[in-house]
């Protein structure tokens, strides 16, 4: 099966609801297919033996969705809308937010459309070619630009683009075609700016970039108001026609109005009741759904159909689960054809000199373990598959080696001019309005001063009303 043979369902911003879930499923089993692949864009694929476009088109029209049958034309638009309620979130940010913005694209984009929270670590930021990151300022966005793996680091635009001009900005973008204009970033910029006219202001910070930690998005967890967020993952990527309309119909009867995807190919149900947990708890025992992968197994990005990517995959998860080893803060791709990179390790497949060589493998990692910051370098390079579970066990007391670098640095105080230089930031709880203020941190919690809130462990919460991590919000200083 080739990615030609799919038809690609583009859920805007990975938000769709259990109803129109449930057209698709129909639809996807009514043309011959039992599962459905989630794609890294939060878009919906699924195989069909006869593309019965008059079918697709009345179902789509209905749903007033896009999609696309024929290559990659096209692209889907990535919102960290999926991190609401899992993760911590900069404080202005909510669902309507996303919505409002999603609603001003009125066509269908050709390039890769990011639009993100910084503060999240569940949805990339720059695996797009236009990169919208939301500021601290109330609905401003940083615009970043890369049209070419070439191009090591995104370009940031000198000013924040006010939310609802985002997309007309996207859209001329487009229309300039920054690949064959053969314009420099500055000079697209200014272009669109000059026929946009968009409400902006001066970049008067730079972007604070998240730390590397990777993201947890399975099982059953409790968010603000006593209710819960599911996650489900699917190793093989192939989530059961049976499965997914079981789960719609269940979120139709529990009134939850939202299902949303992730670039790691899991799904988020959010706003599970507590008097409804029992019936989300039966539904997972009677499909035998497993919400207890290991860390290792979770945080791994395969590019959709790459039964080679898999394949080695399974093979390395295995192989380090032996050495009982732990990868917790790693993320891990395995990139057997072109895909945009985002996670800290690669392992990339060498190209061949001659046909008849043995496949042999790259390894490399982000600088600072953060693929936020767009810089890989090659730990190894051109070694059998055989080598590569030593050397990721070597990367990762790396990785550890810098961890603990970074904390005997702080606590001898050599790094106290470059905290200093940065300012130390607030989250509030939503739930009680408490304040954990990074300069010093939460005594009762035995939390030192200094503490990044982004270091806390995902157990964390509130030291006043208990509330989960993922309940606290950014607020501007």
């Amino acid at each position: 099966m080739q990615k030609a043979d799919l038809v690609r369902v583009f859920v805007k911003g990975g938000i769709i609801s259990p109803g129109d879930f449930l057209k698709t499923i129909n639809t996807a089993n009514e043309l011959g297919t039992n599962y459905i692949h989630l794609g890294s864009r939060q878009d919906l694929l699924f195989p069909v033996k006869d593309k019965n476009l008059k079918t697709l088109e009345e179902t789509f029209n209905a749903i007033n969705t896009a999609y696309d049958t024929d290559g990659e034309e096209f692209h889907n638009i990535v919102t960290s809308y999926t991190a609401l309620d899992v993760m911590p979130t900069t404080h202005w940010l909510a669902s309507h937010t996303y919505h409002y913005i999603l609603d001003t694209f009125d066509y269908l984009p050709k390039l890769k459309i990011n639009i993100t929270d910084p503060v999240q670590s569940l949805v990339p930021l720059f695996t797009g070619n236009i990169n919208f990151v939301a500021s601290s300022f109330d609905n401003y966005w940083y615009l970043y630009l890369r049209f070419s793996e070439i191009d090591a680091k995104p370009w940031c635009a000198p000013d924040l683009i006010y939310g609802y001009d985002l997309a007309r900005m996207a859209k001329v973008i487009e229309e300039i075609n920054p690949v064959k204009s053969g314009l420099k970033y500055p000079e697209i910029y200014e272009k669109a700016k000059s026929i946009t006219a968009p409400n902006t202001s001066p970049v008067e910070q730079e972007l604070d970039y998240p730390e590397a930690t990777s993201p947890y998005y399975e099982g059953m967890n409790r968010i603000v108001g006593g209710k819960y967020w599911l996650g489900l993952y699917w190793r093989n990527n192939k989530f059961t026609i049976n499965f997914l309309k079981a789960l719609c119909q269940l979120c139709i009867d529990t009134n939850i109005g939202k299902i949303s995807l992730t670039p790691w190919k899991s799904i988020i149900v959010r706003g599970i009741a507590e008097k409804d947990r029992l019936s989300w708890e039966k539904l997972l025992g009677k499909f035998g759904i497993n919400i207890r992968h290991s860390s290792l197994e979770l945080n791994w990005h395969l590019p959709v159909l790459d039964e080679e990517a898999l394949d080695i995959k399974n093979y390395l998860v295995r192989a380090l689960d032996k050495q009982d080893i732990s990868t917790y803060g790693l993320s891990f791709s395995v990139k057997t054809k072109h895909m945009a990179l985002f996670t800290s390790v690669a392992i990339e497949k060498a190209k061949k000199e001659k046909e008849s060589e043995p496949d042999t493998f790259n390894i490399q990692y982000s600088k600072d373990f953060n693929p936020n910051l767009s810089e890989y370098f090659y730990y190894a390079k051109k070694v059998p598959l055989d080598t590569i579970p030593p050397l990721l066990i070597e990367l990762s007391y790396k990785y550890y080696d810098q961890l603990e670098a970074q904390k005997s640095q702080e606590e001898s105080g050599e790094v106290e001019k470059e905290k200093s230089q940065r300012p130390h930031r607030k989250y509030q709880c939503s739930n009680c309005l408490t304040i954990y203020d990074e300069k010093y941190g939460d005594e009762e919690a035995e939390v030192p001063a200094g503490t990044s809130f982004l270091k806390l462990p995902s157990s964390y919460c509130c030291s006043v009303c208990e509330s989960p991590k993922s309940a606290f919000k950014l607020i501007h200083n």
